[in-house]
């Protein structure tokens, strides 16, 4: 497991999440600034609604520990055991939850207490000399199941990218590109699915930021650039006004949200986020605008070398094997995922399945 270094991170100065919801004459310009850390606690509770059989349930932790992230601990109770594990590759962290198939109500509420700070790269400062080792560059430009790098994913990515020859240049044609030709599909369920190959071969480049920001990275590593999908959970409203870009109430039971990184030569790791500004056009106001809309340009500038970290990363892993399951894989832990008698139950369907997130800010 790769450990992760990060040029630059930061929180912006003013706290305004306590405010009112804000009208778009407003909105302040999206601008994540370096600044102080904010601390967030989360509490996942999860219920086995109609137990048959031994069931067991996996809650994703923060596994990220960066210059925007840091984990201060996690706890958990209930009437089953509980353990702490971790995916072998990604090192995911989840934790497993087991109940006996006597037990009539199964339920687990985990706790995790985290600090994050906002990220910003400053683009007119680069040093050469800044690389990434061998070993992560191979790790972050090879494909998963869902995000290949070859076939009309690598046709897809040279034609985006053809005629630039440095990194930067190309991850920021593949990123306008995805701004420019894909749309939020409003009818996605959860996060979406992240198939980026059916994407491209049927045309319908609509999805949520699971499908937007995977094809941004399988596009990336098909031009040899390392990049990753970091998924994670809104925790907490917009600093700068964006009813979309943040999460409404304290109830985030349905508020994930993936991001996506890319490595630069001189600027390591860099924040993006497509999916956001297309997530903005759709829903920032009552009916969907357009990429010309004022307010959708500030987003789209700084969504290239920022975010706003009112979000809690969990982790980057794909192609989750589920520790103690005889089920599938799952093509990321950013959901809370149970079973019960070796049934797989739905985790886009938290109302049935059951499980609730809340989350709130602690303050110093």
């Amino acid at each position: 497991m790769h450990r992760r270094s990060f040029l630059q991170a930061g929180a912006a100065a003013a706290t305004l999440s306590a405010l009112p919801r804000v009208s778009f004459a407003q909105q302040l310009p999206f601008d994540p600034r370096p600044g102080g850390w904010r601390t967030f606690e989360t509490t996942t509770r999860v219920e086995i609604l109609k137990p048959h059989g031994v069931s067991r349930a996996w809650v994703p932790l923060p596994s990220v520990e960066s210059d925007y992230q840091k984990v201060i601990g996690n706890s958990w109770s209930g009437n089953g055991s509980v353990r702490k594990a971790a995916d072998p590759k990604y090192g995911a962290a989840m934790a497993i939850a087991e109940w006996s198939a006597g037990e009539k109500a199964p339920v687990v509420e985990v706790t995790s207490t985290f600090a994050t700070r906002n990220r910003a790269v400053d683009f007119s400062k680069r040093d050469p000399a800044l690389k990434i080792d061998a070993g992560t560059a191979k790790f972050t430009t090879a494909p998963t199941e869902l995000i290949p790098t070859d076939g009309i994913v690598h046709k897809t990515a040279y034609e985006i990218t053809r005629g630039k020859s440095r990194d930067i240049d190309q991850a920021r044609a593949i990123y306008e590109w995805i701004v420019d030709n894909t749309q939020r599909n409003p009818k996605t369920r959860g996060c979406g699915v992240g198939d980026i190959k059916a994407m491209l071969e049927s045309g319908d480049l609509t999805g949520k930021c699971a499908d937007l920001n995977a094809l941004f990275v399988g596009l990336a590593r098909a031009v040899k650039i390392p990049a990753r999908d970091v998924y994670g959970l809104r925790v907490a409203k917009s600093e700068f006004g964006y009813r979309s870009l943040g999460a409404g109430t304290p109830n985030v039971t349905r508020a994930q949200h993936c991001r996506a990184e890319v490595f630069l030569i001189g600027y390591g790791w860099v924040p993006v986020d497509p999916a956001d500004v297309r997530k903005v056009v759709l829903e920032e106001k009552p009916q969907p605008t357009n990429l010309a809309d004022p307010i959708v340009p500030p987003v789209r500038t700084k969504l290239f070398g920022a975010w706003e970290m009112n979000w809690l990363a969990y982790n980057e892993a794909h192609d989750v094997k589920l520790p103690g399951s005889s089920g599938p894989a799952v093509g990321f832990l950013m959901y809370p995922q149970a079973e019960t008698g070796n049934e797989r139950l739905d985790s886009l369907d938290p109302d049935n399945f059951k499980y609730t997130i809340t989350a709130r800010e602690l303050k110093a």
